[in-house]
């Protein structure tokens, strides 16, 4: 399996910073306009999430193949991408958008956690929600369901492109949650859009001190150079 050079420190501690709003912005102007998910939700509030992307893609189940017993641990995509996963990587699944059973449940996500992944993202749902969100490990989702995974999944193969509630995730992309949802960053994006969105945080940090304190949004979002002035003033007392 593909590994990836673990993100650079400073890279991790500004995307943490970073909301997903503000990625999303920063993705649109390097012409990427589709990195956040739709509908794909934390299962525990103030959930906050930075990672690698280990991919895992599902089809849909066929009796002949998923309705014949045990799993076997050794060959199942899905019970090796569980024992693949490490630390600071994110288990990324391809449902479909197909809510009708879980993806995976609360043992499966407990061993993720103790061998270090950063979290799991999935269009699909999770069964065992009230455990996984519990758990500590952050975890994305587009709904519930108490249906084990191969009643309506088939787990095909890991570490592919996969699709993920609309945008295109590869292994190694960085994937950002927080509790609006999820981002993915195309890998070799990352360093430089974590930088360009401190940036912004900072600037709308600014801005936002001054709306709050009466100033119009004329000259102040965007900023004018009177603003701007005020801003590196800011900035200068503020890292003194």
């Amino acid at each position: 399996m593909a590994e990836y050079r673990s993100l650079a420190p400073r890279t991790l501690d500004l995307l943490r910073g970073a909301s997903t709003a503000t990625l999303t912005s920063m993705l649109g102007k390097q012409g990427l306009r589709h990195q956040f998910m739709r509908g794909v939700r934390p299962l525990a509030p103030g959930s906050r999430l930075v990672g690698q992307a280990f991919t895992l893609r599902y089809i849909p189940a066929r009796e002949d193949l998923d309705h014949t017993g045990a799993t076997d641990n050794l060959t199942d995509p899905q019970r090796l991408a569980v024992e693949h996963v490490g630390p600071g990587d994110v288990l990324v699944i391809d449902a479909r958008g197909d809510l009708r059973a879980g993806t995976l449940g609360a043992i499966l996500a407990t061993r993720m956690k103790v061998r270090g992944a950063a979290g799991i993202v999935t269009d699909g749902a999770f069964r065992d929600t009230p455990a996984i969100a519990a758990s500590g490990l952050p975890a994305y989702c587009r709904g519930a369901h108490g249906n084990a995974s191969k009643t309506v999944h088939h787990a095909a193969d890991l570490q592919v492109p996969i699709g993920c509630s609309g945008v295109a995730v590869y292994p190694g992309d960085v994937i950002v949650g927080d509790d609006e949802g999820v981002v993915a960053i195309p890998r070799h994006l990352a360093d430089a859009v974590a930088e360009v969105a401190a940036e912004q945080e900072r600037h709308e940090e600014f801005i936002m001190e001054r709306i709050l304190a009466g100033a119009s949004i004329v000259g102040t979002y965007p900023m004018d150079e009177r603003t701007l002035v005020e801003y590196r003033e800011w900035l200068r007392q503020r890292n003194a």
